[in-house]
């Protein structure tokens, strides 16, 4: 494979869609900086290309002098980082709004190219903390690189997931399966297709300074997404809706555990449709535009989920 002579900085990409985007960088023939926080723990970033191709270097969103630094010298810039719950110093505020702003400001100052992800249920009047400062974080990039790309993801499944592989497990260990907002839809997006489409608005596939909103094939209710997971792993759960009063006084306690298993504010999230709008659907800022066809859950999930079969990789019927 031949170096295409250019240098792209992932920020986040070490993380769940991070890893995807640096491996698509690096079958075109792009030279990989991977901006993280902890490059001793981006190792597994390595193999994605020949040696010295994809290589990680230290950023911390909160010093801006670390991402001068790794912007510096770059072609073109992708922003990953987001966070689902806060944490210490890493708070919604800090590192979708204040951390995408420096990032941007640093793309215009430096000339380089904007590529950001946000999340569809962005918006300054959300209720949810997640959605204003995803929000916050758009129109700072906007400010600072008009001409930027802005790509809203549903929710993202793949290998590596914390949606199903977080409920398939659930299922291993309980005859019960909680779910706040059962009947709120999604339109999950294959992480693979989302790497694609990323790279896709980088190379000029889509139009300078819009907003995209992915999602993939079908639109599905939590609770019919929670059914076809059991179905892949052949077990049969009782799914108990929690309503949304209870679910947020659970949040605010729960909430204050490291590493929580739901939030106040993921609650507040769950009370919208997380799925692409007709008005992206309608002004041609979908997937598609950017020359991908969104793949099917079916095709992918068994491909990860069958370790959760009673039998795992042995069980009868694999898809």
């Amino acid at each position: 494979m031949a170096y295409n002579g250019k240098l792209v900085t992932v920020f986040g990409g070490s993380g769940f869609v991070g890893r995807y985007v640096c491996g698509e960088l690096a079958k075109r023939g792009y030279r990989v900086r991977a901006a993280v926080r902890r490059p001793d723990l981006a190792m597994h970033l390595q193999p994605l290309g020949p040696v010295g191709q994809v290589q990680a270097v230290q950023a911390n969103l909160r010093y801006r002098w670390s991402v001068d630094r790794a912007v510096e010298g770059s072609d073109h810039v992708i922003n990953l980082v987001a966070i689902l719950a806060e944490g210490g110093k890493q708070t919604f505020n800090a590192i979708q709004k204040e951390g995408a702003a420096s990032i941007a400001q640093s793309c215009g100052q430096h000339g380089v190219g904007l590529t950001h992800i946000s999340a569809i249920g962005a918006d300054e009047a959300s209720t949810s903390a997640y959605g204003r400062t995803k929000a916050a974080g758009e129109r700072a990039v906007i400010d600072a690189v008009p001409d930027a790309t802005i790509i809203r993801p549903s929710i993202i499944f793949g290998t590596e997931d914390a949606f199903f592989n977080r409920f398939a497990k659930m299922a291993t260990l309980s005859p019960i399966i909680p779910l706040v907002g059962a009947d709120t839809r999604f339109q999950p997006i294959y992480v693979d297709d989302v790497a694609q489409a990323i790279v896709n608005a980088m190379e000029g596939k889509g139009r300078a300074g819009t907003t995209y909103e992915v999602g993939g094939p079908e639109v599905k209710s939590f609770r019919e997404l929670i059914e076809q997971m059991l179905e892949v792993i052949g077990r049969r759960r009782r799914i108990a809706n929690i309503p949304f009063p209870i679910a947020t006084l659970q949040g605010k306690i729960l909430g204050m555990l490291p590493n929580p298993p739901i939030t106040a504010d993921q609650v507040e999230l769950l009370k919208q449709d997380n799925i692409v709008s007709a008005e992206a659907k309608a002004d041609g800022r979908t997937i598609e535009d950017l020359g991908v066809a969104p793949t099917a859950l079916a095709s992918v999930l068994p491909n990860y989920l069958y370790v959760y079969r009673d039998k795992g990789q042995y069980a009868e019927n694999l898809d």
